[in-house]
């Protein structure tokens, strides 16, 4: 694993987390965040030691459980603004594992970056986290890569009256006044889609498709929180035919009563503020957007920030998808209208590597989606719907890149793509569409109704 060129102070190429067991204590009145990580790991290269992201939380102890990184018993380590070091005692080498559990604690607070504030926030009444892209930090001990995927078990104790939503449930108990929420994630997950959110919410099952679902929601939201997720089996169907199944266990949906800018995915869920739910369906698009990054960014991840369209130019798409199949403007007829306010932007954003400053920019969305119905009026629906399902079949659970995505795309077409790509991914000049089959080819374009932002984080969807 190398490091992130984007987030290059993030992450630590000398190891990969296995598991983490988080057990977290959190007082809401005083904000107050008292934790253990145990983290199991192991070494890619010689070492003595490591370093582990964390922000604005003070490690206090740190502990070898088992020996497995040294002794046993404490293990001596350092901690800047924004590393925990860890040292071994002794050399590991390649593939040697190590545990070390981790004491820490105080007051959780968004982590300022060039992205906006990330992390750990306190809602109204409540929490939240929002780690994209190095937010995670902010509430635990991590190796903060987005191509480190782990599995989670994470314990979360708070005041009772507030639900809990962070994975899939275990068990919930109540005693000497605290309440206590079990939660284990079998799917590997990096650290930024890791998330705990807590709020005085009502939890509804729903039945999406044969996927388990469920709602967190402030009770007086029911009724729009009903009329807007109507859709929503429907939404998974039409993406398991388009996608291949669904990859996670479940879907979680929680609905803040505080306004958020912009809707957030996590690993098996979706989070939006309650400016996102109105009753009337007006941000449906959004809601396709964060169910189709269960396939597109949390199954298949990214392996480095780069190539962060495979995540959202993919997401962008399925909104586009979703239009289509469930009686609205054509995928075609979207596409010509987000070309023609994309062409009116300025050409300097190179969609394979926009930089960090553009790398949440609304034309890495809009330009991904564009080149995925490009390849689609390229190689035709139906080999294009194959390359889709195959590309979340090879990669599900794992990471890939762009390069990648080229090469499975020329194979399963049987035909050489390398002048497309490079047009695409490659270039600063927007391509033009290839002429579309005769059948679509007087569609009119799609009225462009989202503003198209050019500022990172402002607008779009997460």
């Amino acid at each position: 694993m190398s490091p992130d060129d984007y987030t290059p102070h993030s992450g630590d190429r000398r190891y990969r987390v296995e598991h983490y067991d988080l057990r977290i204590d959190y007082r809401l009145g005083s904000n107050r965040l008292d934790g253990v990580a145990l983290v199991h790991g192991r070494v890619l290269e010689p070492t003595k030691s490591i370093s582990l992201d964390l922000v604005g939380l003070r490690a206090t102890k740190v502990q070898a459980p088992r020996g497995g990184a040294g002794k046993g018993g404490r293990i001596g380590f350092t901690q800047t603004d924004r590393k925990l070091k860890v040292a071994f005692g002794r050399e590991l080498a390649p593939g040697d594992p190590f545990e070390l559990a981790i004491s820490y604690g105080g007051a959780p607070r968004p982590r300022r970056t060039r992205w906006g504030t990330l992390g750990w926030e306190e809602l109204e009444d409540g929490a939240i986290v929002a780690s994209q892209p190095i937010g995670a930090p902010s509430w635990f001990p991590c190796n903060d890569h987005p191509g480190d995927k782990a599995t989670y078990r994470l314990t979360v104790t708070t005041d009772p009256g507030y639900a809990v939503a962070a994975a899939e449930p275990v068990s919930t108990a109540t005693k000497g006044g605290r309440t206590t929420w079990i939660f284990e994630r079998s799917t590997p997950t990096p650290t930024y889609l890791a998330t705990v959110q807590i709020g005085k919410y009502v939890a509804r099952g729903m039945d999406l498709a044969g996927v388990e679902g469920q709602v967190l929601h402030p009770a007086a939201l029911t009724a729009r929180v009903d009329a807007d997720l109507a859709p929503l089996p429907q939404m998974m169907a039409v993406f398991a035919e388009a996608f291949g199944p669904y990859p996670l266990p479940s879907y979680r949906l929680v609905v803040t009563a505080d306004d958020l800018e912009i809707p957030l995915e996590a690993q098996g869920m979706g989070v939006f503020g309650a400016n996102h739910i109105d009753g009337r369906g007006s941000l449906e698009r959004l809601i396709a957007h964060e169910l189709a990054h269960q396939w597109f960014g949390n199954s298949v991840g990214v392996e480095r920030w780069r190539d962060i369209w495979l995540n959202e130019g993919f997401a962008c798409y399925a909104e586009w998808i979703w239009s289509e199949r469930s009686g609205g403007h054509s995928a075609h007829a979207k596409a010509l209208g987000h070309w023609a306010a994309l062409a009116a932007e300025p050409q300097d954003l190179v969609l394979s590597d926009p930089g960090p400053e553009l790398m949440f920019d609304d034309r890495v969305y809009k330009r991904g989606a564009l080149l995925l119905h490009a390849l689609r009026l390229t190689v035709g629906d139906e080999t294009f719907f194959r390359i889709l399902r195959e590309w979340t079949s090879r990669f599900a659970a794992a990471t890939a890149t762009t390069a990648d995505f080229r090469l499975r795309a020329a194979e399963i077409a049987g035909r050489r793509l390398e002048a497309f790509f490079d047009a695409w991914l490659d270039a600063t000049a927007l391509p033009r569409l290839p002429e579309p089959p005769a059948g679509i080819a007087a569609v009119e374009p799609a009225p462009v109704t989202e503003a198209l932002n050019v500022n990172p984080r402002a607008g779009g969807a997460g």
